[in-house]
């Protein structure tokens, strides 16, 4: 299996925490957004343009969760995705809450304070600051309030949902995202952060 992925990207960093996990080996492509080579490949992929994209035997599989679960159920592993109606419903609840609102919110501030001003070359805008994080705190508390009881976000151990709802906080600190006043999420956060999994898949930021 190949896998088309830039290691700065907290979508892709899903997707790498799932293999960890499993175990899997996969053929990596770094994709360089500044190339217009690689831009171009990618595209030939996936026709969003995005990061990552899985290939496997002739299968061109993006959006990272649609990964991570393909992944799961085709190497059988039920602990991290079980495969009870209710059980699978609720890791899927919890992976879709980062994807459409915790993800995006922290999207905002990464934008503003990462990428912004390599893209554009302009400064963080103090009125798309102040809303993202609005959104982190909103989104943010929810997760607090739900791990205020609990070790993991779904069942009693680890599964696909912690690493889809943990990875964009790879950006904590780069990005200014303010979730110290979250003290049960930045204790799953750490707990995350110890597996093997999250330090194998570390990558050196290059600013």
């Amino acid at each position: 299996m190949r896998l088309y992925h830039n290691p700065l990207s907290s979508n892709a960093r899903r997707v790498l925490l799932t293999a960890s996990q499993l175990g899997i080996k996969l053929d990596e492509v770094i994709i360089d957004f500044a190339s217009e080579a690689d831009r171009k490949r990618l595209e030939e992929v996936n026709i969003c343009g995005k990061v990552p994209v899985l290939e496997d035997d002739g299968l061109h599989l993006w959006e990272s969760c649609a990964i991570m679960q393909y992944l799961a159920d085709k190497h059988g592993a039920s602990d991290l995705y079980p495969t009870g109606l209710k059980e699978r419903a609720d890791v899927n609840r919890w992976m879709f809450f980062g994807a459409q609102h915790f993800a995006p919110a922290i999207g905002i501030l990464t934008w503003e304070y990462l990428w912004k001003k390599l893209v554009t070359g302009e400064g963080p805008d103090p009125v798309e600051i102040a809303k993202g994080e609005r959104y982190v705190h909103e989104h943010a508390a929810v997760l607090d309030k739900h791990l205020a009881t609990r070790q993991w976000l779904s069942g009693d151990k680890l599964t696909l949902a912690d690493f889809a709802v943990a990875a964009p906080m790879m950006y904590v600190s780069r990005a200014k995202v303010p979730v110290d006043q979250h003290p049960h999420l930045l204790a799953w956060a750490e707990r995350v952060q110890q597996l093997p999994a999250w330090q194998q898949t570390e990558t050196p930021w290059p600013f």
